[in-house]
């Protein structure tokens, strides 16, 4: 009993020292276990604060790209800078271009005067703002061959805005001032001095522009399609009757009720003063105007070439269709002055030896008469009041000139004496009208100047009135593609 005592003792003994042991063992794994996962879990958090820190080293390396990335935009933004400055810069050169164009327009603009009722001192002080240019020559018989380079500089072309617009225009030369207007591509003034040196105004005419448009005598204007009458106000072409504008009884008168006289013609060319001051008008004339077969485009030139020297050059040309034309010049000169009373002592020389007497509403008769041992002999230079005594209302009939047509050669020849100033005029013409204003009458002229009857007289180089019906005179036909061209040079002078 006492050993089974003891061996129970014992197993127990030996039962606890295995669990002990094992305990101990167990105990020791875990230790072991958890310093091996402390070890892990120090490696993780190691790797943990080696990821973030390389982490932080990515971002660092961001940042520095950022950097660079902020130094790019820098200089992108330099960049679009500079460019925004160059636009600038491009902008204020085309600012600076359009004020400097839209200043030349206005000088461009300037030389056009539109005020009607200014005094002729304010249209003059303006007129001498006028733009200018030069041109090619447009008549060889009265140009001057040297041209002036610096002149072609200066060239202005008309405005195709202003093209229907009323104006004032001026050419000046030497002791030459002539003021014109587009209607009627007329001159309004031309001033020379007398032999004590006082410029006066030698051609009659209106103080505003706007009372040319209400004219009734023509004052200074450039007449056609056909200048001088037309018989009955018709006539034949290629077996074709065509009726034009009666407007003088049952005849027409410069080229009808609203002739080339009475319309604007364009400015295409101007150019104030210089070596050779001009101004050039155009107009075109459709198709059945006034009852004239055709359109036909006119131009007329008048230019100071040489000192003292004033050209006048009209050209024609029909665009499809044959038709009459016989342009006229319409100035009434009176070189005393346009103030200074009638003209009837003025001595005048017309170099043509016959005439063409007309009938009682002065269409000719178809006759061509001698002037000599007549009222008409102006051979000699003579004067006009001695010779006119048995013409009530003095001179209207056409000369014919001496010298072959088409050639330019002396025509006429016009002194007065008080003042000393001598017109001579040379032309292409077979044929001039000599008409000494007997039908103006209460006329209000310039500077308060009521002009009367023979206040002046007008040297119309022209082809024979009515020759389109009367087929022994010159021709007036002109065809298509070819053109029609009537100089005339007058030379202004001082007489003792």
């Amino acid at each position: 009993m006492a050993r089974v005592s003891v061996l129970l003792c014992l197993v127990i003994l030996v039962t606890l020292g295995v669990v002990v042991s094992f305990s101990f063992a167990h105990d020791t794994e875990v230790t072991s276990n958890h310093v091996e996962s402390s070890q892990k879990e120090t490696e993780v958090v190691h790797n943990s604060k080696h990821e973030e820190k390389g982490g932080e080293m990515v971002n660092d390396d961001h940042k520095a790209g950022s950097h660079v990335d902020k130094k790019d935009k820098k200089k992108e933004h330099d960049v679009h800078k500079k460019d925004d400055q160059h636009e600038k810069k491009e902008h204020d050169v085309h600012k600076k271009s359009d004020h400097e164009k839209d200043g030349d327009k206005k000088k461009t603009a300037h030389h056009h005067k539109h005020d009607d009722d200014e005094s002729d001192d304010e249209k003059e002080h303006e007129d001498k703002k006028k733009g200018e240019h030069d041109e090619s020559d447009t008549d060889d018989d009265t140009d001057d061959d040297t041209d002036d380079d610096d002149d072609d500089k200066d060239e202005v072309d008309g405005d195709d805005d202003e093209k229907d617009t009323i104006g004032l225009y001026e050419l000046k030369k030497g002791n030459i001032t002539i003021k014109f207007t587009n209607w009627g591509a007329s001159i309004m003034s031309l001033r020379f001095p007398d032999k004590n040196g006082k410029v006066g105004d030698i051609v009659l005419g209106y103080d505003s522009v706007k009372s040319y448009k209400t004219d009734k005598v023509y004052f200074g204007a450039t007449v056609g399609r056909v200048a001088n009458r037309i018989g009955n106000a018709q006539f034949k072409l290629n077996g074709k009757e065509y009726k034009t504008t009666a407007n003088d009884g049952k005849n027409t008168l410069h080229g009808g009720k609203k002739g080339f006289g009475d319309v604007v013609w364009e400015v295409k060319k101007h150019k104030y003063d210089g070596k050779k001051p001009h101004i050039v008008f155009t107009y075109t004339s459709p198709d059945g105007d006034q009852g004239f077969p055709g359109e036909v485009n006119v131009t007329v030139t008048y230019k100071l070439d040489k000192e003292n020297e004033l050209s006048v050059v009209m050209e024609a040309k029909p665009k499809d269709k044959a038709t009459p034309i016989n342009l006229a010049h319409h100035t009434y000169w009176n070189l005393g002055g346009h103030n200074a009373g009638d003209i009837l002592s003025e001595e005048i020389q017309i170099l043509g030896s016959s005439y063409t007497p007309v009938d009682g509403e002065l269409i000719p008769t178809g006759e061509i008469s001698p002037v000599k041992g007549t009222s008409y002999d102006f051979l000699q230079l003579r004067s006009i009041k001695d010779n006119m005594k048995d013409l009530k209302t003095g001179y209207d009939i056409n000369y014919c000139l001496d010298g072959k047509a088409d050639k330019m050669r002396k025509i006429v020849e016009l002194v007065d004496k008080k003042s000393g100033r001598k017109l001579e005029l040379s032309g292409n013409q077979p044929g001039l009208q000599f008409y000494t204003g007997g039908m103006l009458k209460d006329i209000k002229g310039k500077n308060g100047t009521t002009y009367q009857a023979f206040a002046g007289l007008c040297l119309e180089t022209q082809s024979y009135p009515n020759s389109v019906n009367n087929p022994k005179f010159p021709s007036q036909i002109v065809e298509p593609g070819k053109t029609y061209k009537h100089t005339m040079l007058f030379k202004f002078s001082i007489v003792s």
